[in-house]
């Protein structure tokens, strides 16, 4: 066939053409070539000649080359274990787990009782969130969009929602209170303390009259197997348990008036026990500051644990700030 007629027979869409003459009639070749070259329609041909061995090729145009990637197989999800839930209360009055090599007279810090006093009519107290974003273990009756595991920027499931609950029932004990719901631990968790302090500071600088720093958080125990879920018992609702963290300078940062944090612990620990005899579990001394060299008032109240469900974290917050916000109201003068 002539390349004419070839190319009639392809119409007038475009052409690439690759052609393999055995033998010896490259005249007949180039001459093919030349036809097919002096039509637009065709982009591509080269044509390959046998004149015996070796093989020759020549290639008038450059066919374009064509990589083809297979597409990725898609990785079988890792299943992400579910842990085990157990449940848990530790108790203990007012029993203090020592991590520092300090042995403080419980006795006689008890006996002396914190020396602060709150101002009427001025801010004294301030609610803040080091790590804002903690969150319990979701049920049917809050769902939530974690951040990550046992977390969540939505403030109606995070620890937000307990400082707002807070700072509600405190006031209603006749306490002014400033809560604070900025967010300290997100995007990133590194420097989250650092962040808090630096709000704290500029809070005491505008509010001189605080006397108390109370940085509300949730606990984590347990871990990927088994996480644990603090009950306190007796309760006519399920509530979580609660508790202190007192900061030292058992580290060697300076933290000098420590044990006025832990008086203000001991007492507030002996006014809720009565009343919620295991709401309570025992104060933690800790060996770092977290911030609470800012005040002679400061204290973190840990909330339940990362097994636990929201609305047993609510309760606690109200049985605590039952027996708490009366105590409080009380170092008014």
């Amino acid at each position: 066939m002539s390349m004419r007629k070839l190319l009639a027979a392809f119409g007038a869409g475009m052409i690439v053409l690759h052609l393999v003459l055995s033998g010896t009639d490259a005249g007949s070749a180039a001459e093919f070539l030349r036809a097919a070259l002096s039509d637009q329609r065709l982009i591509t041909a080269s044509v390959s000649v046998e004149l015996g061995s070796p093989r020759m090729v020549a290639d008038a145009v450059p066919s374009p080359e064509v990589t083809v990637k297979p597409l990725p197989i898609p990785a079988t999800p890792r299943p992400v274990p579910t842990p085990e839930i157990k449940e848990t209360s530790i108790t203990g009055g007012t029993f203090l787990i020592n991590a520092t090599d300090y042995d403080p007279d419980i006795a006689q810090l008890l006996a002396d009782g914190p020396q602060l006093r709150l101002e009427p009519d001025e801010p004294q107290i301030l609610i803040i969130h080091t790590h804002s974003s903690e969150a319990y273990t979701m049920d049917s009756f809050d769902p939530y969009d974690p951040s990550d595991d046992y977390r969540t920027q939505d403030d109606t499931h995070n620890v937000i929602r307990l400082g707002d609950l807070l700072a509600e029932q405190f006031t209603a004990s006749g306490l002014n209170v400033i809560h604070d719901r900025g967010v300290y631990d997100y995007p990133s968790y590194t420097g989250s303390y650092s962040r808090a302090g630096d709000a704290i500071q500029s809070y005491l600088a505008q509010y001189p009259t605080i006397s108390i720093v109370i940085d509300l958080h949730r606990d984590a125990i347990g871990d990927d197997e088994v996480v644990y879920k603090t009950l306190a018992e007796g309760e006519s609702n399920p509530s979580a348990q609660v508790m202190f963290v007192v900061g030292s300078d058992d580290s060697g940062l300076e933290h000098p008036n420590w044990q006025e944090n832990l008086k203000l612990a001991l007492y507030l620990q002996t006014a809720v026990n009565p009343v919620h005899p295991t709401l309570m579990r025992p104060i933690k001394l800790a060996q770092e500051r977290y911030n609470q060299q800012l005040t002679s008032g400061s204290l973190i109240l840990e909330v339940g644990s990362n097994g636990n469900t929201l609305q047993e974290a609510v309760t606690a917050v109200r049985l605590f700030a039952e027996a708490a916000g009366p105590a409080l109201a009380k170092l008014v003068q």
